[in-house]
């Protein structure tokens, strides 16, 4: 009563992880300067408690990555931006 390999029947299909290769989009734009008086700009790298998104998980570079963690710091000093808040997006 062995069953073959070829037998064996899943209730749902493997799956296999493609993952996409993460880009810079301020190296694919060449853009060089962020600007911290854009706030809805800026909010693409927040997450809905106003936290700024790890590299790891947005793409950006080393170098762009702090330049935007500058500008949010200063768009939050101006009050463009807030420091904490319930659901941002």
């Amino acid at each position: 009563m062995a069953q073959n390999e070829s037998e064996i029947r899943y209730l749902t299909p493997p799956t296999v992880d493609v993952k996409k290769k993460k880009y810079c989009r301020f190296r694919k734009a060449r853009i060089k300067f962020i600007d911290y008086k854009d706030p809805e700009f800026l909010k693409k790298f927040l997450n809905e408690q106003g936290k700024i998104l790890p590299r790891r998980i947005t793409g950006t570079s080393v170098k762009f990555q702090r330049k935007v963690a500058t500008a949010v710091k200063r768009a939050r000093h101006l009050a463009l931006l807030p420091y904490v808040t319930d659901l941002m997006k």
